[in-house]
């Protein structure tokens, strides 16, 4: 019986959100990637990551991004994920450096890409405008319109650790394409997130799951968050959601409309700008190279 196929992949992190990425313009697609991401991203025995994402060609854009949770499920968009997708296609010559048009689930995004060097980009990312219809995050039961600053049913009765994180069990639903709720708490470091994360993403009140965002607000401009990815579990970054908390913060009071976001992996630059769009500003960098057989 002949061996599968060798696929060449990239593994690459943007703030330490890490994903495996094929490049489908050279590599022929895998064809069946929901399976192949949950094997692929395995930390022990496969290359580990939060998940896959291909990098397709497009008949809207200079490519499109097709991601897949480390679970195996299909997100419809991944703000470091895109970052390090628009730094592969201009690396690769698919694209000349500058604004580049990405489509993803959410739609095309442009971003603009500064190479700083072959295997390193700054790249900042329109993430258009967030989505804050509680029907069309999806949200259920709490009531329609916007949810801030809302009773969650989804913390459920106060809990010895919600004292010691200084938790606000109030939240705030915003969807940059895909969902995500927020929280304010005082010590983020406090959270049991390995514990009410998957609880909280798997509630009924989020019918398509959601990720889960705890977030501690140094100053107006300064936030430290961690997160609870859909489908992925604890990440060390996540750019929709630090695009969620900047509009949180902004509905809320809490925070400017141009902040920091401090997350585990690094930092995050954050704009909700005047004509209604998030601005995401972050790394884009490659690990390593290699090949994998799915056999």
């Amino acid at each position: 019986m002949p061996e599968s196929p060798l696929t060449r992949f990239v593994k690459m992190h943007g703030a330490g959100n890490d994903y495996v990425y094929i490049d489908c313009f050279t590599e022929q697609a895998p064809a069946d990637p929901a399976r192949l991401a949950p094997r692929i991203a395995d930390r022990h025995r496969g290359v580990g990551g939060d998940g896959l994402i291909l990098v397709r060609p497009s008949t809207k854009a200079a490519a499109r991004m097709q991601m897949f949770n480390a679970d195996g499920s299909e997100a419809e968009m991944c703000g470091n994920g895109i970052r390090c997708v628009a730094h592969l296609v201009v690396a690769h010559g698919h694209a000349p450096a500058g604004q580049v048009a990405i489509e993803t689930g959410r739609g095309v995004l442009t971003v603009d890409v500064r190479p700083e060097g072959p295997r390193r980009s700054l790249v900042k990312v329109d993430m258009g405008e967030p989505i804050l219809e509680a029907e069309r995050i999806p949200v259920t039961g709490a009531g329609s319109g916007r949810i801030v600053d809302a009773p969650s049913p989804a913390v459920g009765p106060e809990e010895p650790w919600w004292r010691a994180a200084g938790l606000d069990p109030r939240m705030t639903c915003v969807s940059m394409g895909n969902p995500h709720v927020v929280y304010y708490c005082r010590d983020v470091a406090a959270v049991p997130l390995e514990m009410v994360g998957p609880m909280i993403e798997r509630h009924p009140s989020f019918p398509q799951r959601v990720n889960v965002h705890f977030v501690q607000v140094r100053s107006p401009e300064r936030v430290v968050m961690r997160t609870w990815e859909r489908g992925s579990g604890i990440t060390q970054a996540c750019g929709t959601g630090a695009a969620a908390v900047c509009v949180a913060g902004v509905l809320t009071g809490r925070l400017a409309r141009h902040i920091v976001a401090e997350l585990p992996g690094g930092e995050l630059e954050l704009e909700w700008t005047s004509d209604g769009h998030v601005v995401m500003t972050g790394p884009a960098e490659e690990v390593f190279e290699g090949t994998w057989r799915d056999a």
